[in-house]
């Protein structure tokens, strides 16, 4: 302590030691102490010295203090000792601030040592790492000084640390919790560590924003107020435009959250705009900055698109309109607001149209456009605001054809209204007016009004201005070119070749692609030679960009002439241009157009930003129409007419082929596609014929089963009716009319297995036409007649199932009629014998009734059986013919009567077992009671008799 006492203290006797030597001794203090207490003073020292002796902290103290935070971590007041220190010599935020009193060298060697020192630290990326983790401790003394030594580090050497935080595990997420922290301080300069963090780095952005960031920032600028907030809105802005300027990712995922629709509420401006504060002016300027970077014109299309809808269904659209409209609003506040509602709808019909119904508060209401117009040809209007409003009329053009035309039609003489200002008055005002700036944006203006729609050329060419009194109207065209003809003395001695400029640039715009104003350009007989002789001649530097518009005009009247002015054919066109200028000169001076400086700057992004008027030369539109015109109208004029002549007869050839071409290919394309909708028609035939043939053979093995199951029966009841004949007379009667009634069941089966057998002989048939009309398919010939009689067919056989259907139906009427009458009958035989005790008798009249029983119910599921096979075999044949989407009905139709067939098997084959079963309990009870059963061995014989019988009847 007496060591701290002689460098801390009052003055020692004899020589004091200089600030490297203490500076070492503090550093072996810190190295070689034992005692906490002894280190957090030694590093307290450190930090006291470390701005004065920025280099020697820096040089000796480094790799000590690092120490300190690898192994101190348990105490808080020597990290922040440690961590404030590592600021200070890293920092160079205190050299910043004496940069008025310091020359540059000085500042230059303090950023150098700063850069220095963060080398030296994040040489190994564990430190940084560990920084990272001491950002965790919640103490405000440690995690304060760590988040502002981190973010000098960022400042200094940007990209390494990125590099070594995106590596880190959980590195972003560390950082993302400074934004949660209830003490300000730290909140803040976690904005700033967040905004360094962010520069340049898609990677981090979008990991910061999957970290919840937006919801994090919108809810804290909410919270400072929005755009009466302080400083800490603008940090938050800040961040949001790193996160989301050029970050596609980020950009969908903020719209996708539904965070376009929170940012409405920052622009609602009050009545009383005075006496803006310079930060709610900074607030409101990003605020509208981060609108346009979701609407950018260099966001993918689809990307802007989306975002400009959301734009207009939530309100931000209409809020920014009312911005533009309101008063009070300061300058800078107003140009920017412009600019944004100009992205906002540049290109979206649906906004474009909104911005088009929105009219001023004055009196009378005049549309936004023509006030807009009044301050873009005002020379008393900032110059900022001047491009701004160009800027915002092109992008209300751009791709409205609608918007094109409603301009262009207020020129037109039949829809002129004297009592009112119009846009186009108000763009013939400017194209005329004595200030060159206006004539300029008045001529570019007019010119993004016929951008790529000849309809507007077209109707511009009938506009009629009225010079002087006493002298008649002249064209709109005939204006433009007489002041650059005859004015030319005039103009070039005021130096004003920006109005030279703005005219050419809107002719050649005016007549490009639209030979009906080539010739009206042509038909004016000063043109063409005030043209050649402003190419021909010896100009300054400042007149070789008029020439080179000059020339690229008279290119057009050469690329798009249709020769309809003898004159001023193509061929004498070119002519004129080999004897006046020569051809390699007038390519000469069409290339000085690209080759201007200000040409490349307007072909980098639409919006029209210039430093200067005097620089305002070149408009973004008019360089796309440059580079798609030089080089054909380079070809153009190096063409000879023989060469022009065969090009035409080949290019007539060459369409005149081309529509054979393609009314073959036509003509293919329709009948190869009549070829596979055949081929897959006679595919689908074929797999369900396939089908259907493997389910017919299966049903009829079924039903061949069912009828020998049912002949086995039908002779067992037979023997057992036989033994029984000689009953009682009245159950005799009522069994004889049974027996009556089954054997016209009987012949009734008989006819309809005929007509089975005749289905089947038919569906045979049908199989023939249907491979008949596979092989004609094949072969490429049309089967409409045979489909024709097949279905005509198809129809008669369709008619003569559902008469059997109805012959079935009345076969199961009689059925149930008989077993009504038999149940009748048998109560009868119950009541007319319960007075009588021979039970052998009541035992034989109830085996006889349920003899008779079972047969009537075999004959009812044989009488199923044929009618499930009749209503297959009408399904078959009609899937055999039918379309695609016919068949796919049969077929599903099939799979499920085939379903409901199995189920009735299964019940027949079950009632059999259970009648099987009662006829053994029957002659079980009868031969209790006494009575003779006939054995087995007569039965036998029995049965085989009746089925000699009915071999008999099968083969007759």
């Amino acid at each position: 302590m007496n060591f701290f006492r002689g460098v801390m203290g009052g003055q020692a006797a004899g020589p004091q030691p200089s600030g490297a030597e203490t500076i070492q001794k503090l550093c072996d203090r810190v190295a070689s102490s034992t005692l906490l207490e002894d280190r957090r003073d030694a590093v307290r020292a450190l930090k006291s010295l470390s701005k004065k002796y920025r280099m020697e902290v820096g040089t000796q103290a480094m790799d000590h203090l690092i120490n300190i935070l690898q192994t101190d971590r348990s105490d808080s007041e020597i990290l922040g000792y440690a961590l404030d220190t590592l600021y200070n010599i890293i920092c160079n935020d205190e050299e910043e601030e004496q940069d008025e009193s310091e020359d540059e060298t000085a500042q230059k060697q303090a950023d150098d040592l700063g850069a220095q020192f963060t080398d030296q630290f994040i040489q190994d990326p564990e430190h940084v790492t560990l920084l990272l983790t001491l950002l965790e401790e919640f103490d405000f003394h440690v995690r304060w000084p760590g988040v502002k030594l981190l973010t000098a580090l960022l400042k200094n050497q940007g990209v390494q640390v990125q590099g070594i935080i995106l590596v880190s595990p959980m590195g972003v997420s560390r950082l993302m919790d400074l934004l949660a922290d209830s003490r300000e301080v730290i909140r803040n300069d976690g904005l700033l560590l967040l905004q360094q963090l962010t520069k340049s780095n898609a990677a981090i952005q979008k990991i910061v924003a999957f970290e919840n960031a937006f919801e994090r920032l919108l809810d804290i600028i909410t919270e400072e107020g929005s755009s009466d907030g302080g400083i800490v809105v603008e940090d938050c802005l800040l961040l949001l435009l790193n996160l989301l300027k050029n970050n596609s990712s980020n950009q969908n995922f903020f719209k996708e959250g539904s965070y376009i629709q929170r940012m409405k509420p920052w622009f609602e401006v009050g009545d009383d705009n005075s006496g803006w504060s310079a930060q709610k002016v900074t607030n409101l300027h990003l605020m509208l900055q981060l609108v346009r970077v979701m609407v950018s014109p260099v966001n993918s299309p689809g990307a802007t698109a989306s975002c400009q809808k959301s734009m207009y269904q939530c309100g931000l659209l209409q809020q920014l309109c009312t911005i533009l409209m309101a008063t009070g609003v300061p300058a800078d506040i107003l140009t920017e607001t412009i600019n944004t509602v100009s992205e906002v709808i540049r290109g979206s019909q649906v906004n474009q149209d909104y911005f088009a119904s929105v009219n001023a508060p004055s009196n009378p209401p005049r549309p936004a456009i023509v006030v807009l117009l009044m301050s873009m040809v005002n020379e008393r209007q900032p110059f900022v605001l001047r491009c701004a409003v160009l800027y915002c009329f092109q992008c209300f053009l751009y791709k409205n054809q609608k918007g094109q035309g409603e301009i262009v039609a207020t020129l037109l003489p039949s829809t002129i209204d004297a009592n009112s200002i119009s846009a186009g008055q108000l763009l013939c005002g400017g194209l005329f007016s004595a200030d060159s700036l206006s004539n300029w944006c008045a001529a570019v203006a007019l010119a993004h009004a016929l951008q790529d729609n000849l309809t507007q050329k077209e109707q511009l060419l009938r506009v009629q201005l009225a010079t002087s009194l006493g002298k008649p109207p002249v064209s709109l065209l005939q204006q433009c070119t007489n002041i650059l003809s005859q004015g030319d003395k005039i103009v070039r001695r005021g130096s004003k070749v920006q109005t030279r400029v703005g005219l050419l640039m809107l002719l050649c715009t005016w007549i490009s692609n639209c030979p009906i104003a080539v010739t009206h350009f042509l038909h004016n007989q000063e043109n063409v030679p005030f043209l050649t002789a402003q190419i021909s001649e010896n100009l300054g530097e400042d007149e070789r960009l008029v020439q080179g518009l000059c020339a690229l005009l008279l290119g057009i009247c050469i690329y798009y002439n249709d020769n309809s002015l003898e004159n001023y054919t193509k061929e004498k066109l070119k002519q004129l241009i080999e004897k006046r200028i020569g051809k390699e000169n007038f390519v000469e001076k069409l290339g000085f157009i690209t080759k201007h400086e200000l040409y490349s700057r307007a072909a980098q992004k639409p919006q029209p930003v210039f430093p200067s008027p005097e620089q305002m030369l070149f408009d973004h539109e008019f360089t796309k129409l440059v580079k798609e015109l030089e080089g054909v109208i380079t070809k153009a004029v190096h063409k000879s007419s023989e060469e022009e002549k065969k090009e035409e007869e080949v290019k007539k050839t060459l369409e005149q082929h081309d529509n054979i071409v393609t009314q073959y290919k036509e003509l293919i394309r329709e009948q190869d596609a009549q070829i596979q909708e055949l081929k897959e028609q006679v595919a689908s035939m074929t797999s369900q014929n396939e089908q259907m043939q493997n389910t017919l053979t299966q049903q009829l093995s079924q039903i061949q089963q069912h009828k020998d199951q049912y002949n086995i029966l039908k002779l067992k009841l037979g023997k057992e009716n036989q033994s029984q004949s000689n009953s009682q007379g009245d159950i005799s009667q009522v069994n004889g009319l049974q027996t009556e009634e089954l054997t016209q069941l009987r012949e009734e089966v008989e006819e309809l297995r005929k007509q089975h057998t005749l289905l089947q002989t038919q569906l045979g048939d049908k199989d023939a036409l249907i491979n008949t009309l596979r092989s004609e398919t094949a072969e490429g010939s049309a089967a409409g007649s045979d489909n024709t009689e097949l279905l005509k067919e198809l129809e008669a056989l369709r008619s003569q199932v559902q008469s059997q259907s109805a012959e079935i139906n009345q076969m199961k009427t009689e059925r149930q009629e008989l077993l009504r009458r038999a149940e009748a009958g048998s109560s009868d035989a119950f009541s007319s014998n319960d007075g009588s005790s021979d039970a052998a008798k009541i035992a034989e009249v109830e085996s006889r009734l349920a003899a008779q029983t079972t047969e009537t119910e075999k004959l009812k599921e044989e009488a199923k059986s044929l009618s499930e096979s009749r209503v297959e075999l009408e399904q078959q044949l009609a899937s055999a013919t039918s379309t695609v989407a016919i068949l796919q009905t049969e077929k599903a139709k099939l799979q499920t009567e085939v379903q409901e067939s199995k189920k009735e098997q299964d019940d027949l084959l079950m009632l059999l077992a259970d009648q099987d079963q009662k006829i053994h309990s029957l002659k079980q009870r009868l031969k209790d009671l006494g009575e003779t059963v006939d054995d087995e061995d007569d039965l036998d014989a029995r049965d085989q008799t009746d089925d000699d019988y009915e071999e008999d009847e099968d083969e007759d």
